[in-house]
């Protein structure tokens, strides 16, 4: 395995020594929701790594699944067994977090050597009302990963999905060859909301999100999110996808796309990683048989085609965390550490000047589109905060389901924001 940094010695001051006993020992609860064996090895070694400069400091990996961790959050930063350190998605969700007061607040440790190290844009999705509660890891952008053998046996040429008329018409085409046109997992309902959301940001740009959030004009039952509906049901009434994905989980989605049984899947770039891991060989789809290509245009949209939807993602502090849980993610987001990882192909990384190392041509790519954006919205379900977030991914998914209007989409979602 790569060997990463080797850590610098913890902050002074945490050794304590009782009447010439060893060192008591302090224990960092790190609580993520990684599942892919090779990252979470990198990130076992970092933390070994950390302990062996750090006598006394145990870095105590807690893994739970992406659902599990959604819902089940709330309650374990209510316990006495709480961690020191867990994943976040930043955006309403952080925010409601921090109101809460169930963060520990690190202005004073990010404000200097650290804070030059990272992204400015990246930190301030960590930051409400000038006070910073998180350390930012990775960017992220949704698009369509897609096989070119599949796209090759059915005529299609990727590079002529423009708009959203080529993506319905290239549709037609893999199931005139027989081909499951897209893989997706429904049962975890997110996958579903990077539809909806997607076709709001083409529509409308970013002006409309502005809008309906500040109460300056529409509202989340405005036109624009009412024809995202419209195009949304305009594609499931296709049947475009694998047969059952209502029950399908993200996961379970991804593994069908890398077994070569749907020619795309729109997921984040994240999904390089885990088509593979979740694919019945292991190996997924090799780079040479992958493509990518952005979310297509809508015909008279507003949106640009360079806005671009995805995350900045990172690590947060429970209230009650020890100086320890944030030297150790303070070492852990070093350039070094975070441009091993970018080389690796792990993530595209937001420590200044780690990106630039990275090999994979598909996180070349996208992190390029992320920095000429003007506009890169943060997913829905975790900028809306918890409560209307959860609605959205429920309307897209019972938009899919055919079980709601796009008109009542849209009202249910605005009366979830009016009620937050």
């Amino acid at each position: 395995m790569k060997k990463f940094l080797v850590a610098p010695l913890a902050v002074a001051g945490w050794l304590s020594l009782t009447q010439g006993l060893a060192a008591q020992e302090t224990v960092v609860k790190w609580l993520h929701i990684e599942a892919n064996p090779p990252i979470v090895a990198a990130w076992e070694q970092v933390a070994r790594d950390y302990e062996a400069a750090n006598p006394g400091v145990k870095i105590e990996m807690q893994f739970l699944e992406n659902e599990a961790y959604k819902a089940k959050l709330t309650t374990i930063l209510q316990s006495k067994d709480r961690p020191d350190v867990f994943y976040s998605w930043g955006g309403g969700v952080f925010e409601a977090q921090v109101e809460a007061g169930v963060l520990r607040n690190i202005s004073d440790e990010m404000r200097g050597d650290w804070e030059n190290t990272l992204s400015p844009a990246a930190v301030k999705a960590f930051t409400l009302d000038g006070e910073v509660y998180g350390a930012p890891m990775l960017v992220s952008q949704v698009g369509f990963w897609y096989n070119k053998d599949l796209f090759a046996k059915a005529g299609v040429n990727a590079e002529e999905i423009a708009t959203w008329d080529d993506l319905l018409a290239a549709v037609d085409a893999f199931k005139a060859a027989g081909i499951t046109p897209i893989a997706a997992g429904g049962a975890d309902k997110w996958p579903l909301h990077f539809y909806w959301t997607h076709l709001a940001i083409r529509l409308g740009g970013q002006a409309a999100f502005v809008a309906a959030t500040s109460g300056s004009g529409d509202g989340f039952d405005g036109p624009v999110f009412v024809k995202s509906g419209e195009l949304w049901q305009q594609l499931t009434q296709k049947e475009p996808f694998q047969r059952g994905y209502l029950a399908n989980t993200y996961p379970e989605a991804a593994g069908i796309f890398g077994d070569g049984q749907a020619a795309m899947h729109l997921m984040g770039n994240w999904d390089y990683n885990v088509q593979r891991s979740n694919s019945i060989n292991k190996e997924g789809l090799s780079d040479d048989v992958l493509g990518w290509f952005p979310f297509p245009e809508v015909a008279g949209g507003a949106g640009k085609s360079t806005d671009t939807l995805g995350g900045i993602n990172g690590w947060i502090f429970s209230e009650s965390a020890s100086d320890e849980a944030v030297d150790f993610i303070r070492y852990f987001l070093s350039k070094e550490n975070q441009t091993a990882m970018g080389r690796e192909g792990y993530f595209i990384p937001v420590a200044k000047g780690s990106a630039g190392e990275m090999k994979n041509p598909f996180f070349q790519r996208i992190s390029q589109n992320i920095a000429a954006s003007d506009y890169h919205q943060i997913f829905y379900d975790q900028m809306l905060g918890p409560d209307v977030g959860r609605v959205v991914n429920d309307i897209s998914t019972d938009l899919a389901a055919g079980i709601i209007s796009p008109v009542e989409a849209a009202e249910t979602v605005q009366e979830a924001w009016l009620d937050k």
